[in-house]
């Protein structure tokens, strides 16, 4: 018999799991505040659990976690986790640490079944959706990585920016979310945690009921034309269906806002037009701006806007009234930087071979060319 993994479980979950078991659901809460506050996942450990129920548990479910298969520490303080599931495949995480927070960005897919072109995940392809507790698990796995360093940082904010476009895995991400919310597992805010989404305009009016995370768009263009290139999933959900919801995405007077966020790429969607365009586009979205310089990967197209660049573009949406800042890059010796996560998986797409002929064309290219002018 297989045995059900709890850390799949959000707090209404286990309830109902518990009520299957003629057991009281205020078990719920105590299994949640064993496993993710006092870091016990040995149900014979739970001692105010009587033996009965535990032996119950041992003989039918199991609390079953992904493992960290190798750590990596950027010389700017970011650290990077490969993590190591089940199935083989691995997926990364990233911890950011600055003075009064520390930032988990947690991957919700083995690599992306979507397609943006500026991208390193999705040049990987795709394997399979994560299952919540390899989720939750990173989250689990994150702090108590950093307890044992004795430093006292800690997970302060989560960002469902890693591998994987989150609302493509709708119904493991919200349980999961839903465990970061839950007093008795992490008791983060609602404004700390925030899932970022291509634009997936059904799953975000779903999402908008269902969960009071805070949102960011990755927008990355404001028309169609060259959002379709960058974003592709843009031809199914194009801006005049997705800015709409994010108007009325969070209700007037809440003070809450969507978050935007918009790769500089040199040459592509960073000149003054293009700030106009985007000044216009979410003139009535209570937003902010969030500019992100472009983090290179081999073999990629695009080229980071330069510093003077950035700078003019975002002075130009203050001054229109958009709240605008430049991301600081973090990570990006190690890998860790937007955009940059890779993880190792087996793609199910065969999109990673095709990108690596690819890659591997250019650079021969590049070498013939190379040999002929010294010849």
């Amino acid at each position: 018999m297989n045995k059900i993994n709890l850390l799949d479980f959000d707090q209404q979950q286990l309830k109902y799991f518990f009520d299957s078991i003629d057991e009281k659901s205020f078990r719920a809460t105590q299994l949640l505040k064993w496993v993710h506050q006092e870091d016990v996942i040995d149900f014979d450990l739970m001692t105010n659990f009587s033996k009965k129920l535990r032996l119950r548990l041992i003989e039918t479910a199991c609390l079953e976690l992904p493992e960290i298969s190798s750590e990596h520490l950027s010389k700017d303080g970011t650290v990077k986790w490969l993590i190591k599931l089940s199935c083989g495949n691995l997926i990364e995480t990233v911890f950011i640490p600055e003075n009064n927070r520390g930032t988990l960005c947690v991957s919700s897919q083995i690599g992306c079944a979507l397609t943006c072109s500026f991208c390193s995940t999705a040049k990987q392809g795709f394997n399979r959706n994560l299952e919540t507790s390899e989720i939750i698990g990173q989250v689990y796995l994150a702090q108590r990585a950093l307890n044992k360093e004795g430093l006292g940082r800690r997970v302060t904010n989560v960002v469902m920016m890693g591998m994987g476009e989150p609302l493509l895995n709708y119904d493991n991400v919200v349980p999961a979310m839903n465990l970061m919310l839950d007093d008795h597992a992490y008791g983060l805010s609602k404004r700390r945690v925030t899932l970022s989404t291509s634009g997936l305009v059904p799953q975000m009016a779903k999402l908008k009921l269902d969960s009071e995370v805070a949102l960011a768009v990755s927008l990355h263009a404001a028309n169609n034309s060259l959002r379709n290139e960058l974003v592709p999933i843009n031809k199914k959900y194009p801006l005049e269906q997705l800015i709409p919801l994010c108007e009325s995405y969070f209700e007037n007077g809440s003070k809450r806002h969507i978050t935007f966020e918009y790769v500089m790429l040199d040459g592509v969607n960073d000149k003054l037009i293009h700030a106009k365009e985007l000044v216009k586009l979410i003139k009535n979205v209570p937003c902010k701006v969030n500019l992100i310089p472009f983090n290179p990967f081999p073999g990629n197209q695009y080229k980071r806007s330069n510093l003077a660049t950035i700078n003019n573009f975002r002075d130009y949406l203050i001054n229109k009234g958009v709240n605008t800042i430049t991301r600081k890059t973090r990570g990006e010796d190690i890998d860790a930087a937007c955009g940059q996560l890779a993880g190792d998986i087996n793609d199910k797409t065969s999109r990673s071979a095709r990108w690596q002929k690819l890659v591997f064309q250019k650079n021969a290219s590049e070498q013939e060319a190379k040999l002929s002018t010294i010849l």
